[in-house]
C-alpha cells in the first residue's frame, strides 16, 4: 500500500509504527467501529480522529471510537468556552483527508490537538493511517509527541 502523509511523517520524525489495513464497506459509517472489528481489535485501543471548532479554532479531538466527545470538557482543556463539530467540509480541506480516513498525523497544516486520557492505559493504540481501511499502531507516547497533544478527560460513554 502506498505511504500516506501520516505514515511519512511518522518515518520522518523516526516513529516506530504497524500498518494493518482492511476492507471498508462503504455503507458503514462507523469508521472506528468498522476498523477495529475487522483488524479484530480490543474498540477500547482503537481511536477516532474528530475536528472540532474551538471558539473559532480548528482542533483535533481524538478519542476512543467506544465513546462519544464531550464537547464541554474539550473546550475547556483546549483553553476555550464553547466547542462545537467542525463542518465536515472544512475538515476535510484543512486535513488533507477523507471523512472515515482523517488521521490524526500528517495533516496540512498544524491544529491543537486533545487526546483523551484513556491512550494512556494502552501500550499501543491505533488511528486512521490516512484512508478508509488503514490504521497504524503506534505507542501512545509518539501519538502525543507527533501531534503535539494535550492529554484530557475528553471522552464520555
Amino acid at each position: 500500500m502506498p505511504g500516506t502523509p501520516a505514515t511519512a511523517a511518522l518515518s520522518a520524525a523516526g516513529i516506530a509504527f504497524t500498518e494493518h489495513t482492511y476492507d471498508h464497506d462503504p455503507a458503514n459509517r462507523n469508521f472506528g467501529e468498522e476498523a477495529a472489528e475487522a483488524l479484530g481489535l480490543d474498540p477500547e485501543e482503537v481511536f477516532k480522529t474528530l475536528l472540532t471548532d474551538v471558539d473559532g479554532q480548528l482542533t483535533v479531538a481524538i478519542v476512543p471510537v467506544t465513546g462519544k466527545l464531550d464537547l464541554g470538557a474539550l473546550a475547556k482543556a483546549a483553553g476555550g468556552k464553547r466547542a462545537t463539530m467542525a463542518d465536515p467540509a472544512i475538515a476535510q480541506r484543512k486535513t488533507g483527508y477523507v471523512l472515515g480516513g482523517i488521521s490524526p498525523i500528517g495533516q496540512k497544516s498544524p491544529h491543537p490537538t486533545v487526546v483523551d486520557e484513556t491512550v494512556e492505559l494502552f501500550d499501543k493504540v491505533y488511528v486512521s493511517g490516512g484512508r478508509r481501511g488503514f490504521d497504524i499502531g503506534l505507542a501512545p507516547d509518539d501519538l502525543i509527541a507527533v501531534t503535539s497533544a494535550i492529554v484530557a478527560a475528553i471522552a464520555k460513554d
